[in-house]
């Protein structure tokens, strides 16, 4: 079943949430620690992020350095596929196109379609490290949108090359992101929305919003896509606030503004150990406040906070 469809066949708020791939060299049992952990809320699906390749330094010792090519969380296919056996629940993969050449995204479908695996989250990616500016690979994508229209002509059976598929197999169906607070690059909110106005005429079927601690700017955001022509479900993406380094941390790491009262409360917090209580706090509000507006999803962004999103979850659902 879609996501799409795993949303609007729920009678309440579902729960779901996003993972990480393991560290490469580590396994993956930390990580099913971490479904374990949250298994109890019943998550409609699970989504694993895909990470591109970096450039890292090797120190040879002689002054001089070697410069090489690294995935540190390779496996995504794998791991979402691993995920679906081991627990019967619908994995959504992201599929970037920072990192990829329009090639390896289409080795990638074939993996998942092989795999039975046909929900995505299409997403840019952000620009590696070492750029100032978001570079796409060669024969890659600078937007979202062209990527999808990889995915629809997949879709329809035609390859990157205009060859024909000789068989057809389930379509993928796919979301996107989208920015409460824009997207750091765009010039303002109003060509963000256009954007993803853009997406959804394109295919995509639901939207998944960066992180925000405000809900005013969620439903503010979700007011003017409406306006706009924005009719697919707008998913609010939560993490719940967990140490007093993020008063600083997260607004340069994800543009996104703190509210007042919530940098209030923590800065009078003495450890990290009361600052997460406050952002446990904090999220059982705000999760309850979207509950009450009829959210069809919350998304939890779990690296690093599942023992506080499991405590939330307990409060909500």
């Amino acid at each position: 079943m879609r996501i799409i469809d795993l949303i609007h066949s729920n009678e309440k708020t579902a729960f779901s949430f996003e993972i990480l791939p393991p560290l490469k060299g580590t396994g993956i049992e930390k990580l099913y620690e971490t479904i374990d952990t949250l298994r109890e809320f019943d998550p409609k699906y699970i989504n694993i992020t895909t990470h591109r390749s970096e450039y890292v330094y090797r120190d040879l010792g002689n002054g001089l350095f070697q410069r090489n090519r690294l995935r540190r969380r390779p496996g995504t296919v794998a791991v979402a596929a691993a995920i679906q056996n081991k627990y019967n629940v619908t994995v959504v993969p992201h599929i970037l196109c920072s990192g990829f050449s329009r090639e390896e995204t289409e080795y990638v479908l074939l993996d998942l379609q092989f795999l039975g695996i046909t929900d995505l989250l299409v997403l840019r990616g952000d620009k590696a490290k070492h750029e100032s500016l978001f570079t796409p690979e060669i024969d890659g994508y600078h937007h979202a949108i062209e990527l999808q229209e990889q995915i629809n002509n997949f879709n329809k059976g035609i390859f990157v090359d205009g060859s024909e598929m000789k068989v057809s197999n389930t379509p993928f169906s796919y979301g996107v992101a989208c920015y409460p607070e824009k997207h750091e690059e765009a010039p303002n909110i109003d060509t963000d929305i256009y954007w993803l106005k853009r997406k959804m005429e394109a295919g995509a079927e639901y939207a998944v919003t960066q992180l925000f601690y405000d809900n005013r700017k969620y439903f503010d955001f979700v007011e003017r896509a409406r306006n706009s022509g924005v009719t697919i479900p707008i998913i609010p993406g939560i993490k719940p606030f967990k140490k007093i380094s993020q008063l600083s941390m997260i607004p340069k790491t994800f543009k996104v503004d703190l509210p007042e009262e919530l940098a209030h409360e923590v800065m009078k917090c003495k450890t990290d150990e009361e600052a997460r209580q406050v952002g446990i706090e904090w999220c059982v509000e705000q999760c309850r406040e979207l509950v009450k507006h009829g959210v069809p999803s919350v998304h939890f962004y779990s690296i690093g906070a599942v023992d506080s999103i499991k405590e939330v979850a307990k409060q909500v659902y």
